[in-house]
């Protein structure tokens, strides 16, 4: 797929990693919409930075655990643009919380975020992928972000780890299902972005990176390559890509 003149919905894209990616779809000539949560401030810094890169750029906010906030974003969607050729579901919560005290409420808010969202944003996504016309040679693409907690049983993560798990066997579902008009695959970042409050200069953060067998954290970048070789490769749909230094190799070492 080029992306010069396509149109990519980036969730959770106002900082760390959905930023990231947002900015360097952007630098490869994509409009981008730029979903947030409440981090309006920093979505409209990233929407200028990505205007100065001579492409369009809507900052949009959504609840993504609440259906209807959801449907109300692609019918912006189609007012903006009139297309969609690339979803990236980046958005997602991230909570620690002990066993016992898991209630059913804390239970389905990390579901709804973590795995129903992606999925009414794909199913939505799959209508427009489908109306926009594109070469038949190059399908459209959505991109699930999950994180190690769907390979691994991180201790503490029980809710979350459990969505993110379904989120990478949707991941295939999806990939068969939307087969051959749309791919869709996953990325799964390890020691890439330290947790918000660590710095990345700190020796903590060097532990982290050194357990896993490359023995260094990694950086976005890492990511953003991965995205644009599955944005790059039509050949390539239902996979599920560890970028983490082999960390998923070892298990849960550091949760």
């Amino acid at each position: 797929m080029i992306l010069r003149d396509r149109v990519v919905l980036v969730t959770g894209a106002a900082h760390r990693l959905g930023r990231a990616m947002a900015l360097a779809l952007a630098g490869d000539g994509a409009k981008i919409a730029l979903h947030y949560g409440s981090s309006s401030a920093a979505a409209e810094a990233t929407a200028r930075e990505i205007e100065a890169l001579g492409v369009e750029a809507w900052p949009v906010q959504a609840d993504l655990s609440r259906p209807e906030s959801i449907v109300a974003l692609f019918d912006g969607l189609d007012e903006r643009f009139g297309r969609l050729d690339l979803l990236v579901n980046s958005a997602a919560s991230f909570r620690k919380q002990g066993w016992e005290r898991i209630a059913v409420e804390d239970w389905d808010a990390a579901l709804a975020v973590n795995l129903r969202a992606p999925f009414l944003c794909m199913q939505a996504a799959a209508r427009r992928m489908r109306e926009s016309r594109r070469e038949e040679a190059a399908p459209a693409l959505v991109v699930n972000l999950a994180d190690l907690s769907g390979l691994q049983p991180w201790q503490g993560y029980v809710q979350h780890g459990v969505a993110k798990a379904g989120l990478l066997h949707l991941t295939r579902i999806a990939a068969r299902e939307l087969a051959p008009a749309i791919r869709v695959n996953a990325i799964v970042p390890g020691a890439i972005l330290p947790p918000p409050g660590l710095d990345p200069s700190s020796e903590r953060w060097r532990e982290i990176g050194s357990a896993s067998p490359l023995g260094a954290p990694g950086d976005p970048s890492r990511v953003v390559q991965t995205l644009r070789f599955l944005i790059a490769n039509d050949y390539v749909t239902g996979a599920v890509i560890p970028v983490d230094g082999g960390e998923h190799l070892l298990g849960p070492v550091n949760h």
